[in-house]
């Protein structure tokens, strides 16, 4: 059945397709052979989506993939090993593969079931229902012997055990009555009351619920389709001989592609010529095309709208951008959320339990005299109408659909993990810079600090304080250094040796006379450092009145402040830091920023800045915003420690917390909140987001993260509301039938009707698109 790649990573966890599974009591069985192959650590099945995931132990000297898939066909399933950058890709069903026994069934059973409607229970001769109904039962329900068998030997049980139990006791019941009858000395007055009909119906009724399910299952997946469909097969590529249309699987990093109007960037890569109009919106839910030029990145999957573009590949395969998002949504979708754990357990003794009210059932019913015939048909209702089948779909079902519909608006989710505790989340902890704001600063004002008897720099002003800022900041990625940088175009350039960075504070170097700019450059040299005020204060470094003035009124409009400091020698010869000038720098809110908060608060989550900023300028972006709860001046390191403070709340009582950066040095935050999210950034930093947080927002709109908790709580609401009717059904199906209340049939049917309804009701989440407040 397969074949194992010599690429295959061992040290990665292995996921498999399983095929032939039919209710909940299957993942238990196919879970338990994979876990006793050696090497293997943990396993993991999914019913709804059919993937196996596999997890080896570190000390695994050989793991074996290829024993995975003997030992789940060993179990009486079939499986296929998925490779580590593949997606999964569907099965194609013939169509007739799917309904044609249901139609062949549907023709059987009707000629039986008419009779019942005319209220002629036994127009049919005997012979006539018996040449129907025996098909049925043993050709369209050979399926349900073969599974149950198999799960028999194993020592376990499952849904095809009930099924062929129930209707192989219908159809010897009514075998044995036609044949008593034959014999006795009424033969001849008319015929029995027959359940033949039973029999046929029921099984046609499972293989209809079973076709119903498997197309719903089908639109849950529909998101990861979608983003499949986003890679091209062919693309153009410039070598030596011109444009040559070549397979994709081709491409290589470095290659130099073609893309026209109207075609699929084909993988991630550079424009190194021409300007376009790119729609991303199936990749980040970004509704406008955003626009393109020389040095943009391109991310596969992505509509050229207009002009031609040339671009260099920088990734291919599983390396890329889309490729990334279809194994977060397709691992988010496979793994088992923490209540599909109770779940599975209840499924493993359902159906021996299932099995022991029957048999109570069919001798309470002869015990109190209603006679064989009867007790056996409220034994056989009974084992038709339990169904552990929408007890495993009520969470995979609805999880799936709810990645799947959050990856659509730009949201993914790492795993059911994160879903489950999102919806819990009573505050959210927001990184300023990119976040809430553009992350593009500009460098507003800045200011020399006057000093009476300043020998060493006669002519210092703010020209110079900007070019020693700039030759600090040069090669420097940081938004505020690009902002410097910036400022200073057409300033005569200055150089700065031995730049070191300085985590949380600034960053330090030295200019000299081989720096550049000899003439006055002997005034400017030594070592210089721009950074926060928390440095300043660290160093003890002396501000004037003034300049300390401008910088607090700066502060009090909402701008970040950096000092420019110049290291001298006091009178006991211990070098000092010396505060030169002052730099205003200041950010614009993100469009819908206020909006979020808003929107957050009506969702009664409380909402927290954390800035390393200095504490006005925090506290004058979250008036803007209406945050109440600033915390400034925070070194990236220890914005872990302030989530765990959040955690801690008040009075003793543990509170659920979000935190919500860029991914980039806000890492250690987002892995001690209980859900991260990481917001990716235009500027890179988008694969650390998606190793970093539970949740990343593929596009910077902020208002993502009420939407990401929004989609959560109507994921969380969607399983209880499987959960109750799965449950629901089976705690009043049961009894009813074993009291009598259902017949065969409209157990078969109730049956049927309970695993579509879980599964549709799940699709609701489909049509799920995040509030927008005006």
């Amino acid at each position: 059945m397969s074949s194992v790649s010599p690429s295959l990573s061992l040290v990665e966890p292995v996921q498999l397709a399983v095929r032939g599974m039919t209710c909940a009591a299957c993942v238990g069985r196919v879970e338990r052979a994979l876990r006793k192959v050696p090497g293997v650590q943990e396993a993991q099945v999914n019913f709804a989506t059919e993937i196996a995931s596999v997890t080896w132990r570190p000390e695994a000297s050989a793991p074996n993939p290829a024993g995975l898939v003997s030992a789940v066909e060993d179990a009486g399933y079939h499986a296929l090993i998925q490779q580590p950058d593949a997606p999964v890709v569907e099965e194609v069903v013939p169509w007739w593969d799917v309904w044609g026994a249901v139609i062949l069934g549907g023709v059987a059973s009707l000629p039986l079931v008419l009779p019942m409607l005319w209220g002629a229970h036994h127009f049919w001769p005997a012979w006539v229902q018996f040449a129907l109904a025996t098909p049925v039962q043993f050709g369209l329900g050979a399926r349900f012997y073969k599974a149950g068998w198999a799960a028999l030997k194993d020592g376990s049980g499952n849904m095809d055990q009930l099924v062929a139990l129930g209707t192989s006791a219908a159809w010897g019941l009514s075998c044995w009555l036609w044949w008593t009858h034959a014999q006795s000395a009424h033969a001849a007055h008319g015929g029995p009351d027959l359940y033949f009909e039973s029999s046929a119906v029921v099984i046609t009724l499972v293989l209809l619920g079973k076709a119903l399910e498997a197309r719903a299952k089908r639109q849950t997946t529909a998101a990861i389709r979608a983003l499949q469909a986003l890679r091209p097969d062919t693309v153009s590529r410039l070598g030596p001989q011109g444009e040559v249309t070549v397979p994709l699987s081709q491409v290589l990093v470095g290659d130099t592609l073609i893309v026209r109007p109207g075609e699929r960037i084909p993988t991630d890569g550079t424009v190194t010529e021409g300007a376009s109009h790119v729609d991303e919106a199936m990749l980040t839910g970004e509704p406008l095309p955003v626009a393109k030029n020389q040095g943009d990145r391109l991310t596969g999957g992505a509509i050229n709208a207009e002009g031609r573009l040339v671009m260099l590949v920088t990734a291919v395969g599983g390396q890329t951008m889309l490729a990334h998002i279809i194994r977060r949504v397709v691992d988010a979708q496979a793994t088992k959320a923490p209540i599909q754990r109770v779940v599975d357990r209840v499924s493993a003794v359902f159906v021996p339990t299932v099995l022991v009210v029957a048999l109570l059932t069919g001798l309470g019913w002869w015990w109190h005299g209603a006679g064989g015939e009867l007790a056996l048909i409220r034994a056989v209702a009974v084992l038709v109408i339990a169904c552990p089948c929408a007890l495993g779909l009520a969470t995979p079902a609805a999880i799936m659909a709810g990645t799947g519909a959050a990856a659509r608006q730009g949201i993914l989710i790492k795993d059911p993990q994160a879903l489950e505790v999102a919806h819990r989340v009573q505050v959210v902890a927001f990184d300023k810079t990119g976040t809430l704001t553009q992350g593009h600063p500009r460098l507003i004002d800045w200011q020399v600090a006057q000093m009476t008897s300043m020998p060493s720099i006669p002519d210092w002003d703010k020209p110079q304080a900007l070019r020693v800022a700039a030759a600090l900041q040069a090669g420097s990625e940081h938004p505020l250094a690009r902002a410097v940088l910036e400022a200073a175009k057409g300033q005569a350039p200055l150089a700065a040796q031995a730049v070191q960075a300085m985590p949380g504070r600034g960053v330090v170097g030295r200019l000299s006379e081989a720096g550049g700019d000899a003439a006055g450059l002997l005034a400017l040299s030594g070592n210089w450092g721009l950074g926060s005020a928390r440095w300043v204060d660290e160093q003890a470094s002396p501000v004037t009145p003034a300049l300390k003035a401008q910088a607090d009124a700066w502060a009090a409009c909402g701008s970040t402040v950096s000092w420019l400091m110049r290291q001298t020698q006091v009178a006991d010869g211990e070098p000092a830091w010396q505060v030169m000038a002052a730099m205003a720098f200041g950010d614009e809110l993100k469009p819908g920023a206020a909006q979020t908060v808003a929107r957050l608060h009506a969702l009664k989550v409380r909402t927290v800045m954390i800035s390393g900023d200095n504490r006005g300028a925090a506290q004058a972006m979250a008036s803007r915003l209406g945050i109440q709860q600033v915390v400034a001046e925070v070194l990236p390191g220890d914005k872990a420690d302030h989530i765990q403070r959040l955690q801690q709340g008040e009075g003793g009582q543990r509170l659920t917390v979000a935190m919500v950066g860029d991914g980039l040095n806000d890492a250690p935050a987002l892995a001690a909140a209980d859900v991260g999210m990481a917001m990716a950034n235009p500027e890179g930093g988008t694969d650390v987001a998606l190793q970093a947080a539970g949740i990343t927002l593929m596009r910077g709109d902020p208002m993502l993260v009420p939407a990401a908790l929004e989609i959560s709580r109507r994921t969380s609401a969607k399983i209880w509301q499987n959960l109750a009717w799965a449950f629901g059904y089976n705690v009043v199906g049961i009894p009813l039938a074993a009291f009598g209340g259902l017949n065969p049939m409209l157990a078969g049917a109730a049956m049927a009707l309970s695993s579509v309804s879980v599964v549709t009701n799940a699709l609701w989440l489909s049509r799920w698109k995040p509030a927008r407040i005006a």
